[in-house]
């Protein structure tokens, strides 16, 4: 008989992010948990969900009551705290319970993006220039414009928009005041680059399609993917955010995007799968952006469009996650 499987993911809740109009991707998570349901039982797995509130007396109660032999984490963080996705890892190596994606080091990471950029520098991987700034350090502005402004600790795409790109120092502090403000972050800001732009997901240490975001938008509008282009679909920035998967690369070009994206999933500890954003600068040479471990997994996802891509069907991409389920 195959092992019992608890879904753990966190409940959609209220939270800040239904003051800023961003709770569209708290509540994509429950795609996600349908779809891997629906996968896990069709391929003969007996299924629990488990889902975690911020008011729970004990998560760890939860999922150990469960009685599951591998626990799939689509645990993306209490509602408006993403600084808490690394607790269902951190639980589940307590109870001793193999569970799915990324450990709990490397998840946090991930949500530091200036951690996981040093990161990036130490390995000589290439990344754009950024500095992380406050209100109070406006001054301390030291990088060339135009430059992009974000949370030093959000996924998601929260908080970007068209104008988080600035092109003088009014615009900076306008976008530093918003972000710290509105996220109570550390900001980061960071050179922005314009040039062609790829998401890569890593699928057990195996480099997927590559995807390219191709854009067409008015010429005032910056080439980013803002929240709009992820989440809304009525919105200018999805309509014209198109992705081609398989990117058309030149041979040379995708040995670099898949070397990089290995590097940079071994370096930052990834395990299971990850997604790594790529933008390529004017000289040609391909910058990684940041590493998101365990990327939204939902059938309408980046990383089910290139799985589909490579041949694989959608229970087969949950199959092979959850087959590399382990406890470390």
């Amino acid at each position: 008989m195959l092992p019992k499987v608890a879904v753990v993911y966190n409940t959609p809740v209220p939270s800040r992010y239904d003051e800023c109009g961003e709770n569209a991707a708290v509540l994509g998570v429950m795609d996600s948990v349908a779809a891997v349901k629906q996968a896990l039982v069709q391929s003969g797995y007996p299924v629990s969900l488990v889902g975690l509130e911020p008011v729970m007396a004990s998560p760890e109660k939860a999922i150990s009551a469960s009685k599951a032999a591998v626990v799939v984490n689509l645990f993306e963080g209490f509602s408006g705290s993403p600084e808490t996705e690394a607790l269902v890892p951190e639980i589940c190596c307590r109870l001793n319970i193999p569970f799915t994606g990324c450990p709990a080091k490397a998840i946090k990471l991930g949500l530091d993006k200036a951690a996981a950029k040093k990161t990036f520098m130490a390995h000589s991987i290439p990344t754009p220039d950024f500095q992380e700034l406050s209100t109070d350090t406006l001054n301390e502005f030291s990088l060339s414009f135009p430059c992009i402004v974000k949370p030093v600790g959000e996924d998601a795409s929260h908080s970007i928009k068209p104008e988080s790109v600035v092109t003088n120092f009014e615009e900076l502090s306008a976008q530093i005041v918003r972000v710290a403000g509105g996220y109570g972050y550390t900001v980061l800001v960071e050179s922005f680059i314009t040039g062609r732009e790829f998401n890569v997901s890593v699928l057990d240490n195996r480099v997927l399609p590559v995807s390219e975001i191709i854009y067409q938008l008015p010429p005032h509008l910056p080439h980013l993917l803002t929240y709009d282009a992820k989440w809304l679909p009525s919105s200018q920035y999805y309509r014209g955010s198109m992705v081609k998967c398989p990117a058309q690369l030149a041979p040379g070009d995708l040995d670099s995007i898949t070397h990089l994206s290995i590097d940079c999933f071994n370096i930052t500890g990834c395990r299971g799968y990850a997604r790594i954003d790529i933008r390529q600068d004017d000289k040609g040479v391909f910058n990684v952006l940041e590493i998101n471990p365990n990327p939204d997994i939902s059938p309408d996802a980046g990383c089910a469009r290139q799985v589909r891509t490579a041949g694989m069907s959608y229970t087969e991409l949950i199959i092979n996650i959850l087959k590399a389920a382990s406890c470390g």
